[in-house]
């Protein structure tokens, strides 16, 4: 009778567990994904339009940051929220070669819509907006900020070490 009992409460527990892993984050052209995934590396955001000259202009340079950058995640976001019937045309004719996220971000991170685009953002494994960016960018200044808030981040957490072995 306790056995059976323990195997019931185990298969519950276990169920419980892979129900808790569900991936809530709808991505297009990548696999679907949850925050806790999202927080195992830094993130780019890239918000684009097909109407915005920059942003098209910018996407070859995302796509070449994301192939340089295998070790963080790279998503680009369609600003007018298309289903993807009408996203993945633009997907292909834009070469945005990258995993499209379909969630919308300030629903997870709490941004608001930016008012100007190309906007991209840096996200730390903490799940913290630290950098915006709010004009385009190349793969060049955009390795360049990664590596910056990189070494912020590094600083900050070895000072904290440091203050709190002091304390």
């Amino acid at each position: 009778m306790i056995c059976m009992k323990n195997l019931i409460i185990s298969s519950l527990c276990i169920l419980c567990l892979i129900g808790c892993q569900k991936n809530d984050i709808e991505v297009h052209n990548g696999d679907n994904t949850s925050l806790p995934k999202l927080t195992e590396a830094w993130l780019v955001i890239n918000y684009w339009a097909d109407w915005c000259p920059p942003c098209l202009k910018e996407m070859p340079e995302l796509v070449e940051f994301a192939n340089q950058n295998k070790d963080i995640n790279v998503y680009a976001f369609n600003f007018d929220q298309l289903d993807i019937e009408d996203l993945d045309p633009q997907i292909k004719r834009f070469g945005v070669d990258i995993p499209s996220m379909l969630t919308y971000p300030g629903d997870i991170w709490g941004m608001e819509s930016p008012q100007t685009l190309p906007a991209t953002y840096f996200i730390s494994t903490e799940g913290v907006v630290v950098k915006s960016l709010f004009k385009p960018q190349t793969a060049e200044t955009l390795n360049v900020i990664l590596s910056e808030v990189r070494d912020q981040k590094s600083v900050s957490y070895t000072h904290l070490r440091a203050h709190e072995t002091r304390g």
